[in-house]
């Protein structure tokens, strides 16, 4: 099984894209379409304040006819933080992120932001020790 540090290390893109909490959900929305990423971490003076997300656009600016140029991050992101560390498995992520209907995890260790995770990430970890398991057994059937 995985550990999220394994996961990290294995993302072709290892950059962590932040945004402040004043910035506007243009600004965050832009990043976020620039990156080809679907969440921001939201940092004040480093430290992890909240996560905002295209699902957050979605449910709380779109729907809500509320303003991208004026509405400010910190108006629509979650506050509410869960994250892992490199140490957890990808087993427990994908437990948190179904048990939350989430779909990014942070990646904290010691109060400093490592990275982020997403549900695909996790899934393509999975696929992997997949395919090392049947190699291994094929290996072993072939008695080699």
């Amino acid at each position: 099984m995985q550990t999220v540090a394994h996961i990290l290390n294995s993302k072709a893109n290892q950059a962590i894209y932040t945004i402040t909490p004043t910035a506007t959900v243009l600004e965050a929305i832009t990043l976020m379409a620039d990156k080809g990423i679907g969440a921001l971490i939201v940092t004040d003076k480093d430290k992890v304040v909240g996560i905002v997300s295209e699902r957050d656009y979605a449910r709380k600016v779109a729907l809500m006819e509320r303003s991208s140029y004026a509405t400010q991050v910190h108006e629509i992101m979650s506050s509410t933080v869960l994250s892992v560390t490199p140490q957890q498995t990808n087993e427990h992520c994908m437990i948190v992120m179904t048990d939350n209907h989430l779909r990014h995890l942070p990646v904290i260790d010691h109060d400093k932001l490592l990275g982020l995770i997403s549900i695909g990430d996790l899934v393509k970890g999975v696929i992997e020790d997949q395919k090392n398991l049947i190699d291994q057994l094929q290996s072993y059937i072939r008695g080699e």
